[in-house]
Order: C-alpha cells, then sequence, then structure tokens
C-alpha cells in the first residue's frame, strides 16, 4: 500500500493521548490508532512518551521511539522542545503516548507556549485523544476529560469510551447524555467505543494479544491463536476500524 500523508497536502497530523488517571487504556488506544493509520496507508512515527510505563513501545510490529523526559527525578520540559522540533520539521502522522504523570507538565507546556497554536498556524493538524472508561475510574476519567475540553479552541478531542472495566454510564446515561459532554459538545470530534465483548471468549483473545504486545496483523497471521480466536480478532479490529473511518482526520 502506498504510503500517504494524513493532510494530503505534505503537512503533518499529530495524535496525542492525555488523561490525568493512569491505567484506563492510553497505550492501548495509542497502538489501536497506530495500526488503524498504517493500515490506511500513513507514515507513522510513533512516540512513547510515558517516563514510567513504557508500554507502546513494546510492540514489536510498531516504529516506536521513546521520549527520554525523566530529569533528576521530574519531567524535564525542555524535552518537549524536541519533540516540537520534530513535529515542525517532520512530515508524516505522529501517535505519541503519554503517562498519567506527565498528563499536567505536557499540558502546562502546550498551554503557557501556545504549542496548539503555533503547530496550527503552520498547516499541523493536532487531535488529542481522552480515554473514558466505567467502573470505579468513570468519575476520574470524565474529569481529565473535562479538563482537555475547558482549555481547548478547537473541535480535536477524539473521545475512546472504554468498557473493559465497565459500561461507561452515569447515573445511567451513557456519555453523550451526560452534563460534562454538554458542556463541551464543541470540543468533541469523534468517539470510539471499546466495547466488552464475552469475558471467555473475545476478552481472553483480546487481552491475550495485548499481554504479548501484538498488533492485529501479528495475531491474526501468526501461529499463537486457534482460527475461531483469530476471527474473533478480526471483527473485533473490524469494529475499531470502521468507527475511526467514521472520524474525519483527514
Amino acid at each position: 500500500m502506498t504510503k500517504t500523508n494524513d493532510s494530503g497536502n505534505g503537512g503533518t497530523s499529530i495524535h496525542i493521548s492525555l488523561q490525568g488517571k493512569g491505567g484506563v487504556g492510553k497505550s492501548l488506544i495509542s497502538a489501536i490508532l497506530s495500526q488503524y493509520l498504517l493500515s490506511r496507508g500513513q507514515d507513522v512515527h510513533g512516540i512513547d512518551a510515558d517516563p514510567v510505563n513504557q508500554t507502546l513501545s513494546e510492540y514489536r510490529g510498531l516504529a516506536v521511539s521513546c521520549l527520554k523526559l525523566l530529569k533528576d527525578g521530574s519531567v524535564d520540559q525542555r524535552e518537549f522542545d524536541l519533540l516540537m522540533e520534530r513535529f515542525l520539521t517532520e512530515s508524516g502522522t505522529f501517535v505519541v503516548d503519554t503517562g498519567a504523570s506527565t498528563f499536567i507538565p505536557l499540558w502546562h507546556y502546550v498551554l503557557e507556549n501556545h504549542a496548539l497554536d503555533y503547530l496550527r498556524e503552520r498547516g499541523k493538524r493536532v487531535f488529542v485523544h481522552s480515554v473514558i472508561t466505567g467502573g470505579q475510574a468513570l468519575n476520574d476519567t470524565l474529569v481529565g476529560f473535562e479538563q482537555l475540553a475547558e482549555s481547548m479552541r478547537e473541535k480535536n478531542i477524539v473521545v475512546w469510551l472504554n468498557e473493559y472495566f465497565g459500561a461507561v454510564l452515569q447515573d445511567g446515561s451513557p456519555f453523550r447524555e451526560m452534563a460534562v459532554y454538554k458542556r463541551h459538545a464543541g470540543k468533541v470530534h469523534g468517539s470510539v467505543a471499546i466495547v466488552r465483548r464475552t469475558a471467555d471468549t473475545f476478552g481472553r483473545d483480546v487481552e491475550e494479544m495485548i499481554c504479548q504486545k501484538m498488533t492485529f496483523d501479528e495475531a491474526v497471521n501468526g501461529s499463537g491463536f486457534t482460527i475461531m480466536a483469530k476471527q474473533r480478532l478480526r471483527v473485533v479490529q473490524r469494529d475499531l476500524f470502521e468507527q475511526l473511518d467514521a472520524i474525519p482526520f483527514v
């Protein structure tokens, strides 16, 4: 497949996963997004900017480089300058996976330096991907989403509704009926639901694939899964990719 730039005009597109709550699936969505963009012919540069748990870089099937953010035990914000340098001098599609520990310093850097405005003025398109999960972390992830939305000037947030820990419901209401969504609907560019499936079949297959840090293609084309397990993984992949197809990234 011929590789093309995301913007279609030689420009650069940047996808950053941001969420202040840890352990909710930021690396997973970065891996899924990278696989999707690669499957659509884009020249993807993966960057693992999690200084504590560099999970995205463990995916052997993805070309991922690590950003060294820790200096003397704290985040060195000047390292973000080097990241901006890449955004501004290289073409292609960047997928940046961040950690909970970098949420505040990275977003402070973005706001203080007017980084999104600067990138936009130079023809770069930035999408911020935020995970909202069900279960006990629901309120924390909703707070993280709102923190991002309140400081956004564009409609460029992609919400990932991760049902792994339970349905994403607040008092019985789905995300689009929640007050926090209604307040910030104008900032939401699209959404993707990672639906919870039958635990003994779909759930176990997906967990095994994630545990081994395998891409869908590696799992489906390799020898580690049964024929029906591969079929179930194809179903999950197709569902996620079709949802991403519905979001106008170009």
